[in-house]
This record gives C-alpha cells, sequence and structure tokens, in this order.
C-alpha cells in the first residue's frame, strides 16, 4: 500500500504523526465555525452531520461521531489497525474541537461567499495534513483514499462525486442559493487536494 501504510521512521515518527493530526482536526474543526457562521453546509460525513444538526439541535460533533463507526469496519478489514486507529483519532479530536471552539471562539454571521472559501481552504489544507500523516476523518475518506492507492483514482475526484450526490439530495431540503453557496466550499475544498495530494509529489508511506 502506498499511501495507507504506516510510515517508515525516516519519514514520520509517532510524535510527526501525532502532530499533523491534531493540525489537521484542528484546522477542519474551525473550517466548521466558519461554515455553521455562513449557515452553509458541505458534502460527506461532515455535511450529512450538519444537515441533521440543523434542524434538530443535535450535537454536531456526536453525530459526527456517530456517522463515522461503520466506515471502520471498511478500514480495520481493507487497510488495517494502523489506519483505522489514526482515522478513530482523528475523528474524535475534530468532533471534540469543534465542540469546544464556540466557547472560546465567537465568529459573528459571514456573506456565504466568504464563509464557503475560508471553509473550503482550511478545511482542504487540515485533510492534506491529516492524509499525509496516514489519517482521514473517516467515511468517504477511507473509502477515497482506499480506491487511490488500489485502483488510482484520485481521492479528491471521489469525494467531489459523493458531494454531488448529496447537494442534489440538498436541494430538497434548503433554498437553492444556500446549496450553491455550499457547493462551491466543496469544490474549493476538494480542489486543494486534487492539486496538492498526488503520487508524484508528496506521497505519505
Amino acid at each position: 500500500m502506498l499511501l495507507l501504510s504506516s510510515p517508515p521512521p525516516d519519514r514520520h515518527t509517532p510524535w510527526e504523526d501525532a502532530q499533523g493530526i491534531l493540525i489537521g482536526a484542528t484546522l477542519v474543526a474551525l473550517s466548521i465555525q466558519f461554515l455553521r457562521a455562513a449557515e452553509l453546509f458541505t458534502g460527506q460525513i461532515a455535511g450529512l452531520s450538519l444537515v441533521i444538526a440543523y434542524p434538530t439541535g443535535w450535537s454536531f460533533g456526536l453525530i459526527f461521531f456517530v456517522l463515522n463507526l461503520p466506515f471502520y469496519v471498511l478500514a480495520v478489514r481493507q487497510i488495517g489497525w494502523t489506519f483505522t486507529l489514526k482515522n478513530f483519532a482523528a475523528v474524535t479530536l475534530m468532533a471534540s474541537i469543534a465542540e469546544s471552539l464556540p466557547l472560546v471562539l465567537s465568529v459573528g454571521p459571514l456573506h456565504p461567499a466568504l464563509g464557503a472559501g475560508l471553509f473550503g481552504v482550511l478545511s482542504g489544507v487540515g485533510l492534506l495534513s491529516l492524509f499525509r500523516h496516514g489519517a482521514t476523518l473517516g467515511g468517504v475518506g477511507i473509502v477515497a483514499l482506499w480506491l487511490q492507492d488500489t485502483r488510482g483514482i484520485k481521492a479528491g475526484a471521489t469525494q467531489l462525486a459523493f458531494d454531488l450526490c448529496v447537494f442534489l439530495v440538498a436541494l430538497t431540503l434548503f433554498p437553492w442559493p444556500v446549496v450553491a453557496w455550499s457547493l462551491l466550499g466543496a469544490v474549493i475544498l476538494n480542489g486543494v487536494i486534487i492539486i496538492n495530494h498526488r503520487r508524484d509529489r508528496y506521497i505519505a508511506r
């Protein structure tokens, strides 16, 4: 496995992996605050969690954590325990930080364009940090990295395809301008990943 196996000592030490996963989870959690301030959503499991959290008032972090649980079965069977444990750590950190940030950080209402842009860039960089240390935020990310490693399908392309399906469903639940601005954020996020996460460049072995 090129992308998902554990990095050798000369590439990433456990300490380096720990800080990379912490930084990645923190950046994605911060991006969620901007998404919420603009009253937008996103794709993948995070987007589904927000779609559920908005009308119900349930905890985004808890929903995100629970919805990711089934994907660990695929991770264990197809990729291994090291990758699965890194994903579990990343998901737990992101969910916890996303729930804690509003206690110390207040983000006022944002124009949808700014919210989408900040979310896309921050979450894209955060996911890159996770990918390069052998982790994802679970869900579709696990499937996307597995397909890139075994089938050569770009991780960003897989995630964007799934996101498009989510947004088509969202059109029946939200006004179209909200869906359009949210889609912009997802396109920016996946664009960052497609451009920067390539086999012929940095490979987190």
